[in-house]
């Protein structure tokens, strides 16, 4: 509870309501949490899929994959070790600081899915088709090592604290400027320091 507080009191949420559940006994292994927001979209911004058009850019925040390499190699107790963290964080100063520039017209965090499953969904909706520049999207070299080792794809797995962004291509250099700005967000990841697993195929 005290890091709810943390995290609201930091993103300027308010907490203004709780319920408690019961759970037969024994079905319970802890405390569950659910969460609804309310919040107030700003004058003058208008985000929505309907506003793609072609040849938009699409930009990712940061690395992508770190959250789902993390939860998998502690699901799977793997033994690894190594300096991999979670991207989780508040995803809150990434889309205020480039919601109100006109050439933003979508944005989305990549949680269920990853990056790939968001520009499937982008496709599908807007009848376009996406091109991703391989060696442009970012993605941590230990965890591309860990997904080459247990045949991953890192453009699939989740993130927590990342933002997928479409915008014009004049807006695109503003974006991440704006974004590369932003306190935080950096971090040294070490080499894996244990043996390295067998490839699967």
């Amino acid at each position: 509870m005290a890091s709810i507080g943390i995290a609201a009191q930091a993103s300027g949420v308010q907490v203004v309501a709780g319920d408690t559940k019961v759970l037969p006994h024994g079905e319970g292994s802890g405390v569950y949490f659910a969460t609804a927001g309310i919040g107030i979209r700003p004058d003058g911004v208008d985000l929505g899929m309907s506003r793609i058009r072609a040849g938009d850019r699409i930009l990712a925040s940061g690395p992508v994959g770190d959250h789902g390499v993390c939860v998998m190699l502690a699901h799977e107790a793997f033994g690894l070790r190594g300096d991999l963290h979670s991207d989780a964080a508040s995803v809150l100063p990434l889309t205020r600081a480039i919601r109100a520039l006109p050439g933003v017209h979508f944005m989305r965090d990549p949680t269920r899915g990853g990056l790939a499953t968001v520009c499937h969904e982008i496709a599908h909706a807007c009848s376009r088709r996406i091109v991703l520049q391989g060696p442009d999207i970012p993605v941590h070299d230990p965890v591309q090592s860990v997904c080459e080792m247990l045949g991953y794809d890192p453009l699939f797995l989740a993130c927590e604290g990342r933002v997928v962004a479409v915008v014009s291509p004049d807006s695109a250099d503003e974006v991440l400027a704006r974004w590369r700005a932003l306190p935080g967000g950096r971090r040294i990841l070490e080499e894996l320091q244990d043996d390295p697993l067998p490839r699967i195929c």
